[in-house]
Formats: structure tokens, sequence, C-alpha cells
């Protein structure tokens, strides 16, 4: 029998396709990809918005991926670009109030999916979780080339 330790590598990334896969059914009813949701949430966080190559850190896609995927938004009045008063040259990106309804209407609709997905477990198991996944996470920076 493998141990929980040699086991939980896989686990945790079928959990995580599993988890994926319920939140973006839930979003595409509503139009929205993972592409194109999470950057919205990322700056709601933000309400001064984010430098463009920040962004594209933040969400984990390339700056050319990004332009592409910022023009869409723009098209969608979700966002904005506005100019970076410190550097002229950046474009800070930031939500507009129709970017700021729809992000309200996304955790809604993450609430809901979590709420089915995390059923069964309280909130010591849950902070429990995270708590490892935090000493995980800083395990997994530190162990970077």
């Amino acid at each position: 029998m493998t141990s929980p330790r040699h086991r939980f590598g896989i686990a945790f990334m079928q959990l995580a396709r599993q988890w994926r896969r319920a939140v973006d059914a839930r979003l595409a009813e509503a139009g929205l990809t993972d592409a194109t949701w999470s950057p919205l949430v990322h700056l709601d966080h933000r309400p001064d918005g984010v430098v463009q190559k920040d962004l594209a850190h933040l969400v984990g896609i390339d700056d050319s991926s990004l332009v592409r995927l910022v023009d869409l938004l723009e098209q969608r009045q979700l966002i904005e670009r506005r100019v970076d008063e410190q550097d002229r040259r950046a474009k800070r990106i930031v939500l507009t109030d129709i970017g700021r309804t729809a992000v309200r209407d996304i955790r809604k609709t993450l609430h809901a999916a979590e709420a089915e997905m995390l059923a069964g477990l309280g909130d010591e198991e849950i902070a429990a979780m995270l708590d490892a996944f935090a000493r995980i996470m800083a395990n997994a920076q530190e162990a970077r080339p």
C-alpha cells in the first residue's frame, strides 16, 4: 500500500482539475472562461488597478496573451486601460462599474460551486487544509530553480 505522502501529488492534481472543471462549467453558463473571469477577480482586490505586466503574472499568462485578453475585456466594457502615473509608458488595468458588477456575479457563482464541493467539511477541517496549502506553497516557492 502506498503511503498518503506518495499519493498526495496525484490526488491533489486530480482534485485541482475536478475543481476547475466544476467552476468553469458554472461560469460558462454566464459566458465566462477561466481566462476571462480570473483577471477580473484579481482586479477587484486592487481599486487602483494593476500594471498590465503584473496582471499577466497574477493570472499566469504571458504578456502577449494578456494583450488579447485585455482587448476582449475592454470591448466588453469590463475593464479599461489607463496611463500609469509612475511610468507613462505603462498601462494600468482597472475594473469599470460593469466589471465590478460582473465580479459580484462571479463571486456568487464561485461561492455556490465551492459550497457544493466543500459540503460535509467543517470550518476547522477547511482551515487546516488552508494552513497546509500555505505551507506547501511556501515549500514549492523555495524549491523553484
